[in-house]
């Protein structure tokens, strides 16, 4: 059961710059990579959203027994869309299921695209977002991909920060808990035949999760997979869609038999590396003029636009640039996005010159690698006594500083 339906308006001057906008004479408005129309079709409105609590709450259970993503809080974010209208009144509802017809495009036609983000609580109790609005402009840029409703980011951020606020106790009040948070939209039009959706709906869960390695960092053992493709130029690789993770579990599950924790993928003839399971891929090497490389396969159309890859991307390159040091990270640093092979990785390995192997992602932030199974040996990569290597250890220790506001940056807002 829930409580009586009431409008919550947004008055914050942010909010206000949001609902009044720009004009804009040909009818479409774009900001923050997001665009929709100001004249005929609706955009999403703060102003008007909808909170119905529940009268039910549920018990937040013990920190101890959580597992990821199978624990959600009471209530959800819901936003409607039709191709004649655009974007309906936004509703804050208690969690439940959704009336979805048998015949919605979703499951049929894969019309589905998802993003995922924390939510922090220091030890005053402020609760903090990472960089939200890169989760915006990237779920923007998977709408766009398969012919989906785009929207204001700005507003999206608003309102989940209403959603965070109504369920901040969720978050454990314990170090490396956090609330993850899973915006995602599906197309919902009840017809088959292939063609853009004209109704959409947009939606928004919490689960409270906590430290990825709750016993301390584990390195995990990669299956370089050479039987299955991930992506290739010009599909839909670098979008966040569901279609892009369904095709990835057969994979994951042929790794697991062969005694492998995750796969990673390989690509072409040459067999580039371009991600760990659903991690993009790091690589350092020592090089011959005693400098490090830390190395990422650059975002050529097949490679998922992390944020967290973006993260340690400018977090190396402030601290190898002089702007910014990172504690215990070495100053003789090269920061590169370039293509990178399994036959340099092994070379690497062979000679001495791999200092380390590791994967980033908003789930585990940091994932170090020990080894990787490739044509039938094992590469043996190294790492520290804490699982970690010299380039990881101290990134992974300022970005989760930053994460969980022991350290003030402009990447933390504010809920």
């Amino acid at each position: 059961m829930s409580t009586t339906l009431r409008s919550v308006r947004l008055t914050s001057p942010r909010c206000r710059a949001l609902r009044a906008g720009p004009s804009c004479a040909s009818g479409v408005l774009r900001l923050a990579n997001a665009r929709y129309s100001s004249g005929i079709a609706q955009s999403i409105q703060p102003s008007k959203l909808e909170v119905t609590r529940t009268q039910q709450p549920k018990q937040p259970p013990p920190p101890s027994s959580l597992v990821f993503g199978h624990t959600f809080t009471d209530h959800m974010l819901t936003v409607p869309w039709n191709a004649s209208e655009g974007w309906g009144a936004p509703k804050i509802q208690p969690y439940g299921p959704l009336s979805v017809e048998p015949s919605a495009t979703v499951f049929h036609y894969a019309h589905c695209l998802f993003e995922g983000l924390k939510a922090y609580r220091d030890p005053s109790g402020k609760v903090t977002l990472f960089r939200p609005d890169m989760n915006m402009k990237r779920m923007n840029t998977s709408a766009e991909r398969v012919a989906m409703p785009t929207f204001n980011g700005e507003a999206m951020v608003e309102l989940m920060k209403e959603l965070i606020r109504l369920d901040k106790h969720w978050i454990p009040d314990q170090p490396g808990y956090s609330l993850y948070i899973r915006p995602t939209m599906i197309g919902t039009q009840p017809a088959l035949g292939i063609a853009p959706p004209k109704e959409a709906l947009l939606f928004v869960i919490c689960s409270p999760v906590g430290p990825y390695y709750p016993q301390g960092f584990k390195p995990v053992a990669l299956y370089g997979t050479t039987e299955y493709t991930r992506a290739s130029p010009g599909g839909i690789g670098a979008y966040k869609l569901g279609a892009n993770y369904a095709a990835g579990v057969a994979a994951q599950k042929a790794a697991a038999q062969k005694g492998y924790v995750q796969n990673l993928w390989l690509h072409g003839p040459e067999h580039h590396i371009t991600e760990v399971g659903t991690m993009n891929a790091f690589v350092v090497f020592k090089r011959s003029d005693g400098s490090v490389e830390l190395v990422t396969p650059p975002l050529d159309g097949i490679i998922l636009p992390g944020v967290t890859r973006d993260s340690v991307l400018a977090l190396a390159r402030e601290h190898a640039a002089g702007q910014s040091r990172v504690p215990d990270l070495t100053e003789k640093l090269v920061v590169s996005e370039r293509p990178v092979t399994m036959k340099e990785v092994k070379a690497a390995a062979q000679d001495g010159s791999l200092v380390e192997f590791f994967g980033t992602g908003t789930a585990a932030v940091i994932s170090p690698v020990d080894r990787i199974g490739y044509l039938g040996e094992d590469l043996h990569i190294p790492t520290g006594p804490d699982g970690m290597g010299p380039v990881s250890r101290p990134l992974w220790k300022v970005l989760t500083a930053i994460q969980t506001g022991a350290v003030s940056h402009p990447w933390s807002v504010v809920v």
